[in-house]
């Protein structure tokens, strides 16, 4: 006896545990599912427990708020990390040119002695009063590098707390002994100085180019307090790059 097949239960109908067919909810036909419990999209998204999606705000209010985060940044970093200065004059010929851009390190000043030959950037305490809105303006500019402190120089360590320097000869002497300089231009002249001894806490500083710098041989020697930070790497141009 052949037996033939069964019909399928129209759309929208569903069997029962007596096997009579009762109409399926709407919210079952819109998730495609037999199941007349499961709850649609739209119910989830409504269920009590469950969070709301946070709204984004406007891009028209997002980009300022951005952009103040990041000058508070970088004037924090610039406060006590790093700060990029660039270069005015002619002082540090050859090490540094004329509009070098170099990063400073200000944690250098507060947790380690400057060595000879370290590159220093240092206040020279002649830091003109200005207005509170001219001091954020110059605060923002030196934070990303398109101005330095006018009252801020840049040198190099010649001597020590305590050394005894003296120049002669186109050569300096510490406590008596020559000190090797390879970073000067050959034939560099210099006047004769000193001897002089430099106090404790104090640095001799002196310009690369020793002939068109004023430095410690006029203004005397530098008290540490007026330590800006290290200079340590020539940032811009791309061509200068470099350690120092």
């Amino acid at each position: 006896m052949v037996e033939l097949p069964r019909n399928p239960e129209p759309p929208g109908l569903a069997a029962d545990e007596s096997g009579a067919p009762r109409p399926v909810t709407g919210d079952a036909l819109t998730t495609n599912s037999p199941d007349p419990e499961l709850k649609s999209i739209d119910d989830l998204a409504d269920s009590p427990g469950k969070k709301p999606r946070k709204r984004s705000y406007p891009f028209w209010v997002e980009v300022p708020v951005l952009m103040v985060l990041a000058l508070l940044i970088a004037v924090v970093i610039k406060t006590f990390l790093v700060q990029a200065f660039f270069i005015p004059s002619e002082s540090m010929l050859d090490t540094l040119e004329i509009d070098d851009r170099i990063l400073v390190n200000k944690l250098s000043s507060r947790f380690g002695e400057p060595g000879r030959g370290d590159v220093i950037v240092f206040d020279s305490g002649e830091r003109r009063s200005e207005s509170v809105i001219a001091s954020i303006g110059r605060n923002l500019q030196e934070a990303v590098g398109l101005s330095a402190p006018e009252s801020d120089f840049v040198k190099r360590v010649v001597g020590l707390p305590g050394d005894r320097l003296e120049i002669r000869d186109n050569q300096v002497f510490i406590n008596g002994n020559p000190l090797a300089e390879p970073y000067l231009e050959a034939g560099t002249t210099m006047r004769d100085f000193g001897p002089v001894d430099v106090e404790a806490d104090h640095y001799f500083m002196m310009g690369d180019n020793r002939n068109r710098s004023n430095d410690s041989r006029f203004t005397g020697a530098v008290h540490v307090d007026r330590f800006v930070g290290r200079a340590f790497v020539i940032l811009w141009p791309p061509g200068n790059w470099g350690g120092l």
